[in-house]
Parts: C-alpha cells; sequence; structure tokens
C-alpha cells in the first residue's frame, strides 16, 4: 500500500506550533519560531504554548482541542511539536481525524511525538517526520546538519545520511517502509490501535535516561509479541544518559539489544544520529528507505513512498 504523503511546504506556508504533552516555557521556543519565520515560513502558535496544567502544557481537554484545531485548520500546512515529553499516549485515541485524512499535513516532532505518529501510520497510513523540536534551535543549534535536515525534509528534499560503522553491526543491504521512533513508546503502543505493522520494515529506535534493565525488558516485549522477527532492517540510534542499577546489569545497552536481535538475518546498525541528543537527523516515518551497512559506514538513503 503506498503511504500518503502530506504537501511540502512552500514560502509562505503555515507552521502550526503546538505543546500536546509536556510543558515548556514559551522563551524557549523563541529561536525555533524566529528561525522557521527566517526559513520562509508563517508560523501560528497554538494555545498550548507556554501554557502548564502541572506536568503537562495543558490540561488533556485544552491539549487535545489545540491539536484538533491545528489539524482543522485548512491554512496549517505542518503541526510542529515544540517538546515531547509525556501527555499525548491520554489522548491521541480521542482526536478526529476526519479532516485531516482529506488535507493530511506533516506532524514534526519525537519522543512522546511518537505516539502521535505511529498512529498515524498504523491507522491513516500517513508519513509524519520524525525531527528535531524547539530545543535543538537554541545556543546556535539552528545552524547544525540535523536541525537543517528538518529544513531540507520540509521542502521535499529526499533523505541521504552516512553514520560511522560500530563494531556489533552486522552487515548487509535492505529496503522497506522506515517506521520507528523512542523505544519506550514503542513498546508502550504494543497491543494498541497505534501499533505500527513491523513487517517487511526498517525499524528505527532510540531512548533516552532509561535503566539498561528496562531497555532489556522493552526489547523482549517487542521480541514475544513478534514485532522483530520479520524486519527488513534494525536502526539502534542513541541511549542517552543511561542509567544502571545498584547491582550491575552486566553489559551495556548496545550489547543488550545485540543479544536480542542476534538469531535474526537482517542487517542491524548501531549508534545512529538520531537520538534526544543534538545528533538527530529528520527521518520520514512511513517512506521507503534504503539501508546499507558495511563494517566501517552506515548509509541510509529515501527512496520514495
Amino acid at each position: 500500500m503506498t503511504t500518503i504523503i502530506p504537501p511540502y511546504l512552500k514560502p509562505g506556508d503555515t507552521i502550526g506550533m503546538i505543546c500536546p504533552s509536556g510543558f515548556m516555557p514559551k522563551e524557549k521556543m523563541q529561536t525555533c519560531i524566529e528561525t522557521l519565520i527566517a526559513w520562509g515560513y508563517r508560523v501560528l502558535p497554538g494555545k498550548t504554548l507556554g501554557s502548564q496544567f502541572h506536568y503537562f502544557s495543558g490540561t488533556d481537554q485544552e491539549r487535545q482541542d489545540d491539536l484538533q484545531s491545528m489539524m482543522d485548520n485548512k491554512n496549517v500546512k505542518a503541526i510542529f511539536c515544540a517538546r515531547g515529553g509525556y501527555g499525548l499516549g491520554r489522548i491521541v485515541g480521542d482526536l478526529d481525524f476526519k479532516k485531516f485524512e482529506k488535507h493530511p499535513k506533516w506532524i514534526i516532532g519525537y519522543s512522546d511525538i511518537t505516539a502521535l505518529e505511529s498512529h498515524l501510520f498504523a491507522q491513516y497510513n500517513t508519513a509524519s517526520l520524525h525531527a528535531p523540536m524547539a530545543a535543538a534551535f537554541n545556543d546556535g543549534g539552528s545552524e547544525n546538519k540535523y536541525v537543517q535536515s528538518l529544513k531540507e525534509a520540509l521542502s521535499g528534499k529526499k533523505a541521504d545520511y552516512n553514520a560511522d560503522g560500530h563494531t556489533l553491526n552486522k552487515t548487509g543491504q535492505c529496503s522497506g517502509k522506515l517506521i520507528g521512533g523512542n523505544l519506550s513508546l514503542i513498546a508502550h503502543l504494543t497491543g494498541t490501535p497505534s501499533q505500527m505493522n513491523m513487517k517487511n520494515k526498517i525499524l528505527f529506535l532510540e531512548d533516552v535516561g532509561e535503566y539498561i534493565y528496562n531497555v532489556d525488558r522493552m526489547m523482549y516485549q517487542l521480541k514475544r509479541s513478534g514485532q522483530l522477527a520479520h524486519l527488513r532492517g534494525l536502526i539502534i540510534g542513541r541511549f542517552s544518559d543511561m542509567k544502571d542499577t545498584t547491582i550491575p546489569f552486566g553489559i551495556d545497552t548496545f550489547a543488550v539489544i545485540s543479544d536480542i536481535v542476534k538469531e535474526y538475518n537482517y542487517p542491524v546498525c548501531y549508534n545512529f544520529p538520531v537520538s534526544h541528543d543534538t545528533e538527530n537527523y529528520a527521518l520520514k516515518v512511513g517512506l521507503k528507505y534504503e539501508l546499507t551497512i558495511s563494517p566501517s559506514m552506515v548509509h541510509l538513503k529515501e527512496t520514495g513512498n
């Protein structure tokens, strides 16, 4: 089935900016807003920017209404999620996608935004952008190649990325639709209507601030539910700020994952630049890519839909 690709952006198009999950002070989004305008776009601020209700950027209803308003607005050509955190899983099942289906638009973000991007592909076969969010634009970040990869993706340029090899890499070449995101969210969505079908897909995963044993548990959840058995390939991104227990788990995160997927024949790479850190390339979830893994290099190239 051909993935539905929202229209790419043109100069003068409007990007709606919202916080559908955790709270973020509005001043920390200012550089991002100014950069998007400098790129030639208009920015429509949502009501959740700078809003706070406990941990969240508003009550569930306020965040749902803000996202729904942007989805329904025909003048909004993309929805930029300023930050992740936690909260989309509480509202994604209550969203109405009728108008969105008629006028699809790019959803941009990562981390908790994985819940929405996964739901879009699982239920509506629609592509989205796993890409840097507002904080990445601060302190000169708007000029780095990772934020610039978002600019290029929005305009329709096909991704073509190289990364260093890793000692645990399983070499090979594959092609297929690229899906994935934050491991915690991918595991959390298992068994829900937002769970993506991983068969014959290239899966990418990243995470932050987890205990090593949690990664082991989540990867076993994906394995035992059959989601890892029929992949075309596996891309393991950065696992940042990992923690260990008082009694050490005994091996590091990449070794944990390598052990769990060792029985599969598909190519696997580690430490690819998709992460909660600066190194976070824009990836179009749901589109076709070609993955080539050699001992010294990884090449990921977008090929179409």
